[in-house]
C-alpha cells in the first residue's frame, strides 16, 4: 500500500501488535480486526473529551458557588456584666422621745415617700407636749387671719397696760420673754419674729389676742384651723406652750412644719439667725440647729415637763436637679444639745441612702463576634452610665445583641452599634449601646474556593 491510507494502515497495524489484537491468533492485516481498533480508539477520545467536560463544568459551577455563596453568621459569645446593687439605707432615729421625718423633693424614689409621707419613726405615735413649738401654730393662725406678702412689715401693734404685765406673768413662770412698754408699736412682722426667734411668751400671746380680740376667740380660731388641716392629733389650750396640756403628734407636726415652711414670711422668720428689732435691738434664734446640715428652720420647744423638743427642716442637695426637703421632729429629748445632735445625725443618715451606682463604663467587654475565616471584633459597651438611687432600690437590666452578618464586599466596622444593654430603675430606663471593637471583613477569595463545606454546608 502507498500513500496516506498505507500510513493509516501502518499506524493501525502497529498499534493491533502493541495491543495484542482483539485475540490471540488475530490477523491484524484482516479489515475487520482494523475497524474494530479504530472503534476503540474513537471511544477512548470520546471519553477522555467527557471527563474533560465534566471538569470544565465542575470547575465553571464552583467557582461562582464559591465566590457568590452568602457567609455563614459570626458566632456570638457572650456574657452580661455583673451589677451590684447598694445595700439597704439604715436610718439613725433618736432612741429617746419619739421622732418622725418626712422627705420631700425625692418623689421619684418610691422608697423615700414612706407610709402617710412619714419615712420614718420612733418611739411611737401618740401626742406629746410640744412647749414653744405651740408658737409656730399661734403664727400660723394668726397669719391666716392677718395675712402678710412679700417685704410687707404688716398692720403696727399697739402694746396696752395689760400687755405689759404679759412680761411679768411669763417671767415668774421661767418662760422665754422680751420687753414690751405700755404704748410701744411694733409691726406685725416684727411681732412675729419675736415671738418665734426669740421664743417671747408674751409676745406670742399679745399677738394672738391682737389678731382675735381675746384668748376665748383665739383658741376657737386654733381649733377650726386644726380640724381644716385635719390636725386631730393636736390639742392648743393657749398660744405659748408653757402649759404642758398644748401637745401633738410626730405626724401632725410633720405637716405642721412643711405649712410653716411653705409660707414665705414663716420660714424667712424661723430661718433668720438673728433678728434686729426696733426698740429691742439684735436677738439671736434660739434654735441652735440653724445651717447644721442644711437646716434652715423650724422651731424649739423647752419645757420641764416636755424635755427638748424641736421641729425642723433642712435642705439637702443629693444630686438630684432641685434639693430635697427633710422635715422632722423630735419630741421628748434630754436637752436642746441632744436633739440638736439627733437632728443632724438623722439627716445624715438620710443623705447616706442616696447613691450614685456606676450602671456600665465606657469599654466594658460583655461578648465576641468570631467567624470561620479566622476574623472576629470584640463586643463592648459604647457608653458610660450612673444612676441615683435611693437604698436598696432594685435595678434589672436585659442585653440584647444581633447577629451579625458579612455579606460580600462589605465589611462590620469599627464602633457600630450591635446591641444594647438597658437597664430599670424605679421605673426608669436607661439605655447603654453596645458596640463593634474593631471591624470584620469578608475572606478572601482563596479561602472560599477551598472551604466549600462551610459556605455549602451550612456550617
Amino acid at each position: 500500500m502507498t500513500g496516506t491510507s498505507g500510513a493509516t494502515d501502518l499506524a493501525d497495524f502497529s498499534e493491533m501488535l502493541e495491543r495484542g489484537a482483539d485475540a490471540p491468533g488475530s490477523d491484524p492485516l484482516d479489515p475487520a480486526v482494523r475497524a474494530s481498533a479504530r472503534r476503540r480508539r474513537m471511544r477512548r477520545r470520546i471519553a477522555g473529551l467527557v471527563v474533560v467536560l465534566v471538569i470544565v463544568a465542575a470547575v465553571g459551577t464552583h467557582l461562582p458557588v464559591a465566590l457568590l455563596a452568602p457567609l455563614p453568621t459570626a458566632v456570638l459569645t457572650a456574657t452580661k456584666p455583673a451589677l451590684s446593687v447598694p445595700g439597704a439605707v439604715q436610718l439613725t432615729l433618736p432612741a429617746q422621745g419619739e421622732s418622725a421625718v418626712s422627705v420631700t423633693g425625692a418623689e421619684t424614689f418610691a422608697g423615700t415617700v414612706g407610709t402617710n409621707g412619714i419615712l420614718a419613726s420612733s418611739g411611737g405615735p401618740g401626742p406629746l407636749p410640744i412647749a414653744s413649738i405651740s408658737k409656730l401654730i399661734t403664727a400660723l393662725v394668726v397669719l391666716e387671719a392677718k395675712p402678710l406678702t412679700g417685704d410687707d412689715a404688716g398692720p403696727t401693734l399697739t402694746f396696752s397696760k395689760a400687755d405689759h404685765d404679759l412680761y411679768d406673768q411669763y417671767y415668774v413662770l421661767g418662760a422665754s420673754v422680751e420687753p414690751m412698754k405700755t404704748g410701744s408699736t411694733l409691726s406685725e412682722h416684727d411681732a412675729l419674729a419675736l415671738m418665734l426667734v426669740a421664743s417671747a411668751c408674751n409676745y406670742a400671746d399679745a399677738v394672738s389676742t391682737w389678731a382675735f380680740g381675746s384668748r376665748g376667740r383665739y383658741l376657737s380660731a386654733v381649733k377650726t384651723w386644726l380640724s381644716v388641716h385635719g390636725l386631730s392629733g393636736t390639742t392648743i389650750v393657749e398660744p405659748t406652750g408653757i402649759d404642758a396640756r398644748n401637745v401633738s403628734t410626730p405626724a401632725d407636726l410633720i405637716a405642721i412644719g412643711k405649712l410653716a415652711m411653705a409660707n414665705p414670711t414663716l420660714a424667712s422668720i424661723v430661718g433668720s439667725r438673728t433678728v434686729d428689732v426696733p426698740g429691742i435691738g439684735a436677738l439671736s434664734n434660739n434654735n441652735i440647729s440653724l445651717g447644721s446640715e442644711g437646716i434652715d428652720g423650724i422651731k424649739t420647744g423647752t419645757l420641764d415637763s416636755a424635755g427638748s423638743c424641736l421641729l425642723f427642716s433642712a435642705t439637702v442637695n443629693v444630686g438630684l436637679p432641685k434639693p430635697i426637703t427633710i422635715t422632722g421632729v423630735i419630741l421628748g429629748g434630754s436637752s436642746r444639745e441632744t436633739v440638736n445632735s439627733d437632728a443632724q445625725i438623722l439627716i445624715r443618715s438620710i443623705e447616706s441612702g442616696f447613691h450614685v451606682v456606676t450602671l456600665e463604663s465606657t469599654g466594658t467587654v460583655v461578648g465576641r463576634y468570631s467567624t470561620p475565616w479566622k476574623d472576629g471584633a470584640r463586643v463592648v459597651t459604647g457608653d458610660r452610665a450612673s444612676v441615683l438611687t435611693w437604698s436598696d432600690a432594685p435595678i434589672t437590666s436585659t442585653m440584647t445583641i444581633r447577629p451579625l452578618s458579612i455579606t460580600a464586599g462589605k465589611t462590620a466596622t469599627d464602633g457600630s452599634t450591635v446591641g444594647s444593654l438597658d437597664f430599670t430603675v424605679d421605673g426608669n430606663s436607661i439605655s447603654v449601646p453596645l458596640v463593634l471593637d474593631g471591624s470584620i471583613s469578608g475572606p478572601g477569595g482563596w479561602w472560599r474556593l477551598t472551604h466549600p463545606e462551610v459556605l455549602l454546608g451550612g456550617h
